[in-house]
């Protein structure tokens, strides 16, 4: 495999809800081992994007290579075992669970040991199997700081530490391609500047390649490498953050202003 070709590929992607354009004709591609962020108004269509690339949505045209590999039509839970793992805007934890649980969940497509080796835990080496995961989560949950409720209740947590925890368990797939979508969305600032650690640790020592939607053009200015803006499901530029946020078309779509650059301005959704 070739190094220096960019891990995850979108060839003009549209994506319709019937009337409803999402998503029209968007193409980017990431490099490997590049933290990649996805900014826009409210009901751009980064939502959407993210969905296409994971795998929830289907889109309606165009394609999506991932280490150069169509995965257009390919199930979410294949995605996630080629390598693709991804949190919500949205959190999505098992409330009922602890928070060991609710990570160990992310290793559940790594478990080799099938029913009936299940049935004999102490001999057929489904104990060991969980233990070697175990020690994964454990490392985890170590890196992400949360030892201290490693045992609670997940649904009881306050919003920052859930937030950790939904990171913890994307991070629990080891992911080759992590997606983020609002990871800092509610938090306050120390919470933001622990998060937007973690995600620079990720990429840096843990090897990780981060595509991340967020508002905070703060934290997307720090952390990215390069900028993608979509406004009405279209993408009207791409780059390093100084650049894009010069952009004359991106201050126009932020600022709510007609721009040449967006034609057809259909109806979007995030």
């Amino acid at each position: 495999m070739d190094p220096a070709a960019p891990i995850l590929e979108a060839e003009r992607v549209s994506l319709r809800f019937g009337g409803v354009r999402a998503l029209t004709d968007v193409s980017f591609a990431v490099r490997r081992g590049e933290v990649f962020s996805i900014i826009g108004p409210n009901g751009a269509g980064k939502t959407s994007m993210v969905n296409c690339i994971s795998g929830r949505y289907r889109p309606t045209g165009g394609r999506i290579r991932f280490e150069g590999r169509d995965i257009t039509r390919v199930p979410t839970r294949r995605r996630a075992a080629l390598g693709i793992g991804r949190t919500f805007q949205n959190l999505a934890l098992f409330g009922h669970m602890t928070v060991l649980d609710n990570i160990m969940v992310g290793r559940h497509h790594l478990l080799r040991s099938g029913f009936l080796r299940g049935m004999v835990y102490w001999l057929g080496g489904a104990q060991q199997e969980e233990i070697a995961h175990r020690r994964e989560v454990e490392e985890i949950i170590d890196f992400l700081e949360i030892q201290h409720v490693r045992k609670a209740i997940a649904g009881q947590l306050p919003y920052g530490l859930r937030k950790r925890v939904e990171l913890a368990r994307a991070v629990a797939l080891r992911p080759k391609l992590i997606l983020l979508d609002e990871p800092m969305a509610g938090m306050n600032l120390e919470e933001k500047e622990d998060m937007a650690r973690y995600i620079l640790d990720l990429n840096e020592e843990w090897g990780m390649t981060v595509l991340m939607i967020e508002h905070d053009m703060g934290v997307v200015m720090d952390i990215s490498h390069r900028v993608m803006v979509l406004d009405f499901g279209r993408k009207i530029a791409e780059g390093p953050p100084e650049a894009v946020l010069a952009d004359e078309h991106v201050k126009r779509a932020y600022l709510g202003e007609a721009d040449e650059a967006v034609s057809e301005p259909e109806e979007a959704v995030a």
